[in-house]
């Protein structure tokens, strides 16, 4: 199975690098040529190869977004109808400006994206995983990146859980099966529109950083209160 992944900073590079150890194929993609990619897909290995982002796009079986929601972008609508998307994307008014949907409460920047993609079946995904280490650094471990660090086998007792929210039940049992391979549980946060829950600044986020087991993230989930603008 191929993931396309639109966007090869932290975020895109981290999850390509754990893509490929549980068996995926990567295409990857910037808003460069395929060449500055160079380094980062010889890193990565026969798995991976890099491509313009429509080309990536439509080569995936699913893709990965790895940028911050933008109402004038254009994204590769028509390679991507039909697949499932995974958004990252979280809603930070300081760095991307205010969107009066958003802070009135009226839509979720992920619906917003999902109308930036009409044929897609967009999943909000990973936003509450860091793919940094930690800070600060307690031990040696610290320094990976949490979607490394907490990853833990099927079973195991302090496995932790990751959030999913789609308006597409498809959608939200692809993620599930690729969190698992990945190493973490799913608690399904759907609709799109119910996705504020896992927002910067809520209780399940304020509790991220180390990871929560199922029942404990499910139970902040519930925790949190609409904001109001």
């Amino acid at each position: 199975m191929t993931l396309g992944i639109l966007g090869a900073g932290q975020a895109g590079s981290t999850l390509a690098r754990a893509a490929v150890v549980a068996g995926y194929d990567v295409v990857i993609a910037n808003s460069r040529p395929p060449g500055t990619l160079a380094d980062l897909v010889h890193a990565l290995g026969p798995r991976a190869r890099a491509a313009w982002a429509p080309d990536a796009a439509a080569a995936a079986d699913f893709a990965f977004l790895a940028f911050p929601y933008r109402p004038e972008h254009t994204l590769p609508g028509a390679e991507l109808a039909g697949k499932v998307v995974l958004d990252n994307n979280n809603y930070m008014p300081r760095r991307d400006g205010i969107f009066p949907a958003v802070v009135s409460g009226e839509k979720t920047v992920h619906e917003l994206r999902q109308e930036q993609l009409p044929g897609a079946r967009l999943a909000k995904a990973f936003s509450h995983i860091q793919f940094h280490g930690r800070v600060p650094v307690r031990v040696a471990a610290d320094a990976l990146p949490a979607l490394v660090r907490l990853a833990r086998p099927a079973g195991a007792p302090d496995r932790t859980a990751l959030v999913v929210s789609s308006d597409h039940p498809g959608a939200v049992a692809l993620v599930t099966r690729f969190y698992d391979e990945l190493g973490f549980d799913t608690v399904d946060n759907s609709p799109l529109s119910e996705s504020w829950r896992s927002a910067p600044g809520t209780p399940m986020w304020e509790q991220s950083f180390d990871g929560q087991t199922r029942t404990e993230l499910a139970r902040n989930l519930q925790l949190a209160a609409r904001p109001t603008g």
